[in-house]
């Protein structure tokens, strides 16, 4: 096996950081390489060689993510708390798995670069109240108020003005989940040209790179 799983730059990523990503316990849903709560050693002795393979290409996926945001957060002169213990690691749930697939919903978890870089990118992002308003006045199913409910209204039914949260109460919430929705789509846009300077060792290549046999499409 090479001595580096990837090169960002020609800067070689050590394939020691995978396996440690490999070994450690992490809590959460996710694919097979977040759902366990033991070192996983212990629990995938018997899995299937190609299994095996696609984790850790999977794995791969995560620490580069991780280097990559590194660098950025120290481009952006970007303060990163110290990283937790694996034991410690947060949770992936199920939510960020559907929402961010889960190599980037595991990077979040295990990498505090990762954290921050997305927490800057969202904070950048400026939300015109044009858009909140529109957000408020096409999604009215979601400001029903506890009584238009209880009543079983709903906008199709031609909900009245006092059916609905007032938008004044629901603006800040609606500009903040936005700003999150944008914020996303900066992280993804920038991971996808970060990765661009990326270079995998064999065995360590993307899990939907369809070079290799066991490629899968699927986060």
């Amino acid at each position: 096996m090479t001595e580096h799983a990837a090169l960002i730059d020609g800067d070689p990523i050590p394939t020691e950081r995978v396996n440690s990503f490999l070994g450690a316990p992490h809590r959460g849903a996710g694919n097979g390489a977040t759902g366990h709560d033991r070192p996983a050693p212990a629990r995938r002795q018997t899995e299937p060689p190609s299994v095996a393979r696609q984790r850790r290409r999977w794995a791969t996926q995560v620490i580069v993510t991780d280097e990559l945001a590194r660098r950025a957060c120290a481009d952006r002169g970007l303060r990163v708390p110290e990283e937790v213990s694996p034991a410690s690691a947060l949770a992936v749930t199920e939510t960020d798995v559907a929402d961010l697939g889960s190599i980037v919903a595991a990077a979040l978890a295990h990498s505090p670069a990762t954290r921050t870089l997305l927490a800057a990118l969202e904070a950048e992002q400026t939300v015109p109240e044009t858009a909140v308003r529109d957000y408020y006045d096409r999604n009215q199913d979601r400001f029903l108020t506890p009584e238009a409910l209880r009543r079983g209204v709903t906008p199709f039914d031609g909900a009245a003005p006092a059916d609905l949260l007032p938008y004044d109460e629901v603006r800040e919430g609606i500009a903040r989940e936005l700003r999150t929705a944008a914020g996303r789509q900066a992280f993804f846009g920038w991971l996808d040209q970060a990765r661009s300077a990326v270079v995998y060792s064999h065995g360590h290549e993307h899990p939907g790179d369809p070079s290799h046999p066991d490629h899968e499409h699927r986060h």
